[in-house]
């Protein structure tokens, strides 16, 4: 009986722990940052989830009188606080909507919606379907016939297009390249972003969600090359997908974002396309969530950790005797007048890359970009909080239809 007793009470000594890192990450400093952001990131998003197992699992264990003891009626206690911080949770997940429309009326005016309204991604495609479920949605939008290779290396250069079914041939279809995150080290097209591409897909936009090459197998400049290879492809091929060559955006979270924000500022640079610098890899806005875009200052929360994490397995050379590989692969020192319009989202609790990292790009675009940078800080989020389909993907789904409509209606009316 003491054993269940101390076991009921380290449970939800546990279960507090875990909700308490939800609401504010404990680690931010270091290799902490990594568990931090392990147990905060579902918490975090799903804690309507957790609130309901939890309470359904303590019934049952309170029905069997694990709650009777001296320790046990702690441990229910202890249960109590976990619920309300979850409940806390799922209450600032909601509420969060406003500051992703604060980030797009401040750059985009008070009538982006009005304006964003008017593109037309699809004139024969907007009827509506609904999403109920990320593995649905992708099974409705993409099918093995979608799945398609833009390079020549295997498994790491395949595709899947997303488009509705009903979508015409003709339709000249907005575009998006979607580049996934994964430390550069993993880069699966799958599950990442299943959210947006739903969003769009259903809107009557293309969607093409890649691989690339990652580490440490390849070595840097290897995954921006796939990414610029994967542009090229698209400007050469979406046509016979219903899409408009002439519309592609990009966009990414973490990796991906630092990959985004990268390629959006590099069109055409022939260091990273090797055997087809005339490419065409050029895009109409860029999206970048939660993207690491310095990687050469060594100042700030995580810095050396992360330089040596790009030394051993990334780039593989030292900083202090290939300072410019660093440098060249930097979209902060890539910043220039003819940038695209940028829209930068990141959480303002993300653990594994500090909120300044975002705030320090989008100062830097805006001090020389002569088109449109909107950024949206969202309070409480942690890294990759669009990836569920929880209020905040949703959030971040329908904010970037939206800028990206409204890129879209802008140049409707000049041309």
């Amino acid at each position: 009986m003491a054993n269940r007793s101390n076991r009921t009470l380290l449970r939800a000594a546990a279960e507090l722990l875990n909700a308490g890192n939800g609401v504010r990450p404990l680690g931010r400093k270091g290799y902490g940052t990594i568990p931090a952001f392990a147990f905060g990131w579902p918490t975090s998003e799903l804690a309507p989830l957790y609130l309901g197992g939890s309470a359904l699992d303590a019934l049952r264990r309170g029905l069997r009188g694990d709650f009777n003891s001296v320790k046990g009626r702690i441990a229910l206690v202890l249960h109590s606080i976990s619920w309300a911080l979850l409940v806390l949770i799922a209450r600032r997940n909601v509420a969060s909507k406003p500051h992703f429309e604060e980030g797009l009326r401040d750059a985009l005016g008070p009538d982006y919606q009005q304006v964003a309204a008017t593109s037309d991604p699809a004139a024969g495609a907007r009827r509506r379907a609904g999403v109920f479920g990320t593995g649905w949605s992708r099974r409705r939008y993409v099918t093995k016939t979608s799945t398609v290779r833009y390079g020549p290396y295997g498994g790491a250069n395949l595709a899947d297009i997303w488009r509705r079914a009903d979508l015409p041939k003709d339709g000249k279809a907005p575009v998006l390249l979607q580049v996934p995150g994964g430390a550069w080290s993993i880069g699966m097209r799958r599950p990442q972003a299943y959210p947006l591409l739903s969003h769009l897909a259903e809107r009557g936009w293309v969607c093409v969600s890649i691989a690339y090459r990652v580490s440490p197998r390849n070595t840097w400049p290897d995954h921006i090359v796939d990414v610029k290879r994967a542009l090229a492809w698209v400007k050469e091929n979406i046509a016979e997908y219903g899409g408009d060559p002439d519309f592609v955006a990009i966009t990414g979270g973490s990796a991906g974002g630092h990959l985004t924000a990268l390629a959006a500022l590099t069109p055409g640079a022939p260091e990273f396309q090797p055997g087809f610098e005339d490419a065409d890899t050029s895009v109409v806005a860029a999206v970048p969530v939660y993207g690491r875009y310095d990687w050469y200052s060594d100042e700030g929360a995580g810095r050396r950790e992360f330089l040596g994490f790009l030394r051993r397995l990334v780039t593989k050379v030292d900083i202090r005797t290939h300072r410019q590989v660093y440098i060249d692969a930097s979209p902060i020192d890539r910043v220039h007048p003819d940038a695209p319009p940028f829209f930068v989202l990141h959480g303002a609790d993300d653990s594994i890359i500090p909120v300044p990292e975002g705030r320090e790009f989008v100062e830097a675009l805006r001090e020389v970009s002569s088109d449109t940078v909107a950024y949206a800080e969202i309070p409480h989020a942690q890294h990759a909080f669009d990836f569920f389909g929880s209020p905040r993907g949703h959030y971040t789904a329908q904010a970037i239809e939206r800028f990206l409509s409204w890129v879209q209606a802008r140049r409707q009316e000049d041309s």
